[in-house]
């Protein structure tokens, strides 16, 4: 389905499951001993639709490879949090979110996503939306508001008291406004949502 979450099973993981329905064909006259269930290791999302945003990202980018730096179902609801994992991460950094609606869009940030005292990044900074097609918003040159982090809300572009992206330091609430740094439509499909899912990318 279009504009939702992919999973893949890693190879090891394959061969661990295939190991197991071999095992079990073989021991089928003799009863297990009841244990208790192993929890399932929870398998890396990939990036939805990773080709088309890399044509919209700097050229020099394209051949490098990205990594999953954060995400909510692994370190929890916590800007706090993203901001720690991203401390030994100077490059680049894609954020995605999925709502309450499933609706799924972000931004990407030409530098590493960090608590600052005022707005930093560089006109290489965009927004964008899978409505269900991609929409990208790049840099109108009208303002340099491209990014703003504190402990209590991450913000990417601003006009008016308005950000064309924002979310609290729960990673739960969050909002999108048009502004005149990107001049965006509105990401998700209300002014405000609730956060389902989040992830951080940085380079590989």
């Amino acid at each position: 389905m279009k504009g939702s979450w992919r999973y893949t099973l890693l190879p090891s993981e394959v061969e661990d499951t295939l190991s197991a329905e071999e095992g079990e064909e073989e021991e089928e006259t003799a009863p297990a001993p009841a244990s208790a269930p192993v929890p399932e290791a929870p398998v890396e999302p990939q990036l939805t639709e990773a080709s088309q945003l890399s044509l919209h990202l700097p050229p020099r980018l394209t051949s490098h490879s990205w990594s999953l730096v954060f995400c909510t179902w692994r370190d929890g609801f916590s800007l706090r949090n993203l901001y720690r994992q991203m401390e030994h991460h100077n490059g680049p950094a894609l954020l995605v979110l999925r709502d309450q609606d499933g609706q799924m869009f972000g931004a990407y940030s030409s530098s590493a996503i960090r608590c600052s005292k005022g707005f930093y990044g560089t006109g290489e900074t965009f927004l964008f939306s899978f409505s269900p097609e991609l929409k990208v918003f790049k840099w109108t040159g009208s303002n340099t508001f491209f990014v703003k982090g504190d402990l209590d809300s991450l913000m990417m572009g601003s006009s008016s008291g308005q950000f064309g992206l924002w979310v609290d330091g729960d990673l739960y609430h969050g909002g999108s406004h048009p502004c005149a740094t990107f001049n965006n439509e509105v990401l998700a499909r209300r002014e405000h949502f609730c956060i389902q899912e989040l992830e951080a990318w940085a380079l590989s």
